[in-house]
């Protein structure tokens, strides 16, 4: 069974990132509006620098709950008897995620070991997440789940309670972690992910929960199973906020807060689609988005690894001199048609990497 509404959604979170984002950030740019509608939609396109969500923050929650929602499906078949394919199967994920984590963000392809980062990607996190997950769900019945993950969340919350809760962006314990972790190879950045990878996988594993939750009872898509979604969303959404006022949403160390609230959010993002798509089958006028949502890695790959702007501007350098102000706009929506083009392509043909 393949979930229409979960390629949709995940369409939905590529085209953010890859489309919309880039290219309304280049019209803020160009013209610089001074209303507070208009900066309020143009800081919903960057990250906050430390405490704060914005409508950016969920992209990377998203994408890692959304591939825990595989699990159930992809993964029954080893459930409770797990053999060597099984193992393989994750190791091979987990190498190859790893691998392109590093070609777009570890700068691997520049061949200096000086700019190679260890763990700083989505991709990465999502295979620390996801194997992690895997395992749990394969090996153990909900309640245990339950357990685990909340295990996994109580150890993340407990390393800051014992420091003091220390949040200071270059001191707090998940920083101090990853630099002795990594050392030299670490990003940069107040970004920290050996300690967050907890977290991590409590991101995956809720999506593994709502995974779990559209299986139950069969495959057959109910109301129901939307609504249970979605309070699950509403709960999580609630916890998120109420553990802000002590522990503070932050996306950078994937703070417990942050992982509560942004699962909450996630959880009401796939109900409403789950019930629009797979209940209702209100999804006609989506159709193109599942050139990405089918297509998530090469989408992935091709807008964060592959620079696709000498084809616009090999093909368009003459408008500069006619829209001199509009120019970044044109060259940019020229990538992105590029990109979007090249996915229609390959969903049309057939041609999905799947990793």
């Amino acid at each position: 069974m393949r979930l229409r509404s979960l390629d949709i959604l995940r369409g939905l979170d590529l085209w953010l990132l890859l489309m919309v984002g880039p290219l309304l950030r280049v019209v803020f740019n160009v013209w610089e509006p001074q209303s507070q509608t208009f900066q309020w939609i143009s800081s919903q396109l960057h990250h906050v620098d430390w405490e704060g969500f914005t409508l950016w923050d969920i992209i990377m929650p998203l994408f890692m709950f959304m591939s825990g929602i595989t699990i159930p499906f992809s993964m029954r078949k080893f459930k409770d008897s797990p053999d060597r394919s099984f193992y393989l199967r994750l190791l091979k994920r987990f190498s190859l995620l790893f691998l392109c984590g590093w070609i777009v963000q570890g700068n691997i392809l520049s061949f200096e070991i000086d700019r190679f980062h260890v763990f700083s990607n989505t991709l990465q996190a999502i295979a620390v997440g996801y194997v992690a997950s895997a395992l749990v769900y394969v090996h153990f019945r909900p309640r245990n789940q339950i357990i685990i993950m909340s295990g996994l969340f109580l150890a993340y919350l407990l390393a800051f309670v014992f420091t003091g809760m220390n949040l200071d962006p270059e001191t707090n314990v998940a920083m101090m972690v990853d630099e002795a972790v990594l050392g030299r190879f670490r990003d940069g950045t107040q970004y920290t992910w050996i300690l967050s990878s907890l977290n991590f996988a409590v991101t995956v594993m809720l999506g593994c929960f709502a995974g779990q939750i559209v299986r139950e009872g069969g495959d057959e898509a109910t109301s129901r199973k939307a609504a249970v979604m979605a309070l699950t969303g509403v709960g999580l959404v609630a916890a998120g906020l109420l553990m802000s006022l002590f522990f503070p949403i932050i996306k950078k160390i994937w703070s417990s807060s942050m992982t509560l609230y942004s699962g909450g959010i996630c959880f009401l993002l796939m109900a409403s689609v789950y019930y629009l798509v797979d209940v209702k089958k209100i999804w006609k006028g989506a159709d193109w988005l599942l050139f990405f949502g089918t297509n998530s890695i090469a989408a992935y790959m091709l807008g964060k690894a592959v620079d696709l702007s000498s084809v616009p501007e090999s093909l368009l350098y003459g408008f500069e001199h006619l829209v001199p102000e509009m120019y970044p706009l044109v060259l940019v929506a020229g990538e992105v048609l590029l990109l979007f083009l090249i996915l229609r392509h390959m969903y049309h043909k057939d041609i999905f990497l799947k990793l």
